[in-house]
C-alpha cells in the first residue's frame, strides 16, 4: 500500500457526528422509548426530548421528503455482507416498486471484496452494486473497481443527514453514499461465563479461559487484530514493526488455538448454541438476540458489550461495481433505499444506523416499539472510544496475522 491510501483522518468521522444528534434507547413496556439528545445542527446543549408517538395509521414520515421512484428492468447483482439487507427490499418488494429482480452475493471482508472485483479485470465481475467500508473507496477507485455516480439519478441523496456525506474518502460522493454505520464489541452467555465482561482485555481472557474452543472472532483482518490493540492502548492503525510483531505473537501464537470459529456473520450459530463468546458487529449481535429468541432460547441470558476502552467506528457505502450490467437499475435501487421509509424498514431488519437526516422523527413515526434500539444509537460518550480504520502499510500485515491464526486454529 502506498501513502496516498492513507485517506481518512481517525477523528474526522467520530468528530462530526459528535456535533450532532444521538438517540439513546431506554427501555419500555411496548418496546423502546426513543429519546433525542442534542437536536438539531446547533451544538449547544438542549434537554432531552421523549419522541413523539407515530402518526396513526400514516404509514409515512411526515415532512419534506424526497420520494422519486425510478422504474427499471433486467437482473440487479448485489454484492455485500451477509445477511445486511431485508429481504422484502433485495426480493418482493423490489421487483414490484422497481421492475428488477435481484439476486445478492455475500462476502466476509473487504479485502475479498477487493480480490473478487479485481479478478474480473476490474470491469468484468457481473456485479451491479457493490457495498465496500468507506476507507477502502480510494483503493478501489485507483484500481477502476468502481464508476462514478450519475447523480441526476439519485435524487432522494438529499434525505442523508449531511454528516454522514462528504467523508474524507469521497468528499464529493461521486462514487459512494452511506448505506449505514456501526461499531464491534461481543456477545457472550452470562449462564456460561459468569465473570462480568466489560473489556476487550475481558474478552480476550474470557476467550482463553472459560470460553476457549467456543469463541468466535471476526474473519476481517484488522477486526481480527482489534482487541489486542485496544486492549493494550496501541493505535490501532499502527505501523510499527515492533508493535505488529507483538500482535502478531499474542494473536497467532496464544489466541488462536482457543478460537472455534472466524465467524464474520454468527448470529445464526449463537442461536444454535455453537458460540459461548463471539466478537461481533452491532447490528449482528442484535439480530442473534432475536434469532436465539426464535429457537427458543433465553436472549436475556446474552448480553452485548462496546469494546473498551477503545473499539471500532464504520461505515460502509453503497457503489456501483466498473463494468456493471445494469447501471440504469443499480442506480434505481440505491435512489429507492434512500427513501426514509425504505431505509428505516431496512434498520429495523439489520440493525444499524441508516444515516437519515431527522433520524429521531423517523424512528417515532415509522418504528415507534423500536427494540433493541441501545444495540443501534449510541451515546456521544460512547462514539467518543471509537476508531475509524486508516489503510497504511499496516493493512499486509494484518493480513498475513489472520492467515496464520487460522491455519492455527485449524480454521
Amino acid at each position: 500500500m502506498t501513502q496516498e491510501l492513507r485517506i481518512l483522518a481517525p477523528d474526522s468521522f467520530r468528530e462530526k457526528l459528535n456535533r450532532r444528534a444521538f438517540i439513546k434507547a431506554g427501555t419500555a413496556t411496548a418496546g423502546m422509548a426513543v429519546v433525542l439528545m442534542a437536536c438539531g445542527g446547533s451544538d449547544s446543549d438542549s434537554p432531552d426530548i421523549t419522541a413523539a408517538a407515530a402518526v396513526d395509521g400514516a404509514g409515512q414520515a411526515t415532512g419534506d421528503w424526497s420520494r422519486v421512484i425510478n422504474k427499471s428492468s433486467g437482473t440487479l447483482a448485489m454484492y455485500t455482507w451477509g445477511d445486511y439487507d431485508d429481504p422484502e427490499l433485495v426480493g418482493a418488494l423490489a421487483e414490484s416498486s422497481l421492475g428488477v429482480k435481484m439476486k445478492v452475493d455475500y462476502f466476509g471482508s473487504n479485502e475479498d471484496l477487493i480480490t473478487k472485483l479485481a479478478a474480473g479485470g476490474g470491469s468484468s465481475s457481473g456485479f451491479d452494486i457493490v457495498v465496500p467500508t468507506g476507507p477502502y473507496i480510494v483503493q478501489m477507485v485507483q484500481k477502476g473497481l468502481i464508476q462514478k455516480f450519475d447523480k441526476s439519478l439519485l435524487p432522494n441523496m438529499v434525505n442523508v443527514d449531511p454528516v454522514f456525506l462528504g467523508q474524507a474518502w469521497d468528499k464529493d460522493n461521486e462514487y459512494s453514499v452511506c448505506k449505514n454505520w456501526g461499531t464491534t464489541g461481543f456477545f457472550y452467555d452470562t449462564t456460561k461465563i459468569k465473570k462480568e465482561l466489560n473489556t476487550w482485555q475481558d474478552f480476550l481472557d474470557a476467550c482463553m479461559g472459560e470460553a476457549s474452543g467456543q469463541c468466535a472472532v471476526i474473519d476481517a483482518a484488522p477486526n481480527y487484530a482489534g482487541p489486542y490493540f485496544w486492549a493494550n492502548g496501541i493505535d490501532w492503525n499502527t505501523e510499527d514493526k515492533a508493535s505488529l510483531d507483538a500482535a502478531e505473537k499474542f494473536l497467532v501464537d496464544e489466541l488462536a488455538q482457543h478460537v472455534k470459529a472466524f465467524d464474520s456473520y454468527p448470529s445464526t450459530k449463537l442461536a444454535e448454541g455453537a458460540y459461548t463468546l463471539a466478537m461481533t458487529w452491532n447490528g449482528d449481535a442484535r439480530q442473534a438476540y432475536f434469532r436465539i429468541k426464535d429457537a427458543g432460547g433465553t436472549p436475556e441470558n446474552w448480553r452485548w458489550v462496546l469494546g473498551a476502552p477503545d473499539t471500532e467506528l464504520f461505515m460502509d457505502t453503497f457503489c456501483i461495481a466498473a463494468g456493471s450490467p445494469n447501471t440504469e437499475a443499480a442506480h434505481a435501487w440505491i435512489n429507492w433505499i434512500l427513501i426514509p421509509e425504505n431505509s428505516i424498514q431496512d434498520l429495523e431488519y439489520h440493525g444499524y444506523h441508516t444515516g437519515m437526516k431527522e433520524m429521531e422523527q423517523l424512528i417515532s413515526e415509522l418504528a415507534p416499539d423500536l427494540v433493541k434500539g441501545d444495540m443501534i444509537f449510541f451515546k456521544p460518550e460512547e462514539v467518543e472510544t471509537m476508531r475509524t480504520q486508516v489503510l497504511n502499510s499496516s493493512i499486509d500485515r494484518l493480513v498475513d496475522i489472520l492467515n496464520k491464526a487460522k491455519a492455527k486454529a485449524g480454521a
